[in-house]
């Protein structure tokens, strides 16, 4: 599958689940480049039955640091396709990691430490440029509000 920038969605921030903590250095920059830049410039991937994240606990952090109502994100049948795999970075002291940990991660109170999850994705994200004050607009009522 080969995804283009019409895949994108925006979701509300408050449907997204983080499965991992973020590493306070690396969400500070990223904070401030979007801060600069104006809006968004990469789309989370998220599992569309969950809304798990699997990439994308930096952007996340910042939305909600920002106050956004929703975020672009490819959502994305997690379980199901074969295409997505998940393994361990190797630092995270983990073995191995499987899909379905990842979702009761996201499903829990808790999440792994940064870096525990690596997800590999057949296709890259496309490049997208979604402003600030369009992620700030208020939700409209509905399941999929965008």
């Amino acid at each position: 599958m080969e995804w283009s920038e019409e895949d994108v969605q925006l979701v509300p921030l408050s449907w997204l689940k983080p499965h991992e903590e973020v590493k306070a250095r690396n969400r500070d920059k990223l904070l401030e480049m979007t801060q600069r830049w104006g809006g968004y410039t990469k789309p989370l991937i998220v599992d569309s039955r969950t809304g798990a994240i699997l990439d994308g606990h930096h952007r996340h952090s910042i939305a909600v640091q920002l106050g956004l109502n929703r975020v672009p994100a490819l959502c994305v049948d997690y379980l199901g396709d074969e295409e997505i795999s998940v393994d361990v970075w190797p630092a995270s002291g983990r073995s191995s990691l499987s899909k379905e940990e990842v979702i009761e991660m996201s499903l829990s109170d808790e999440v792994f430490p940064p870096k525990t999850s690596r997800h590999t994705l057949a296709e890259d994200t496309p490049p997208i440029f979604i402003p600030l004050d369009v992620l700030l607009e208020p939700l409209n009522h509905g399941p999929d509000a965008s």
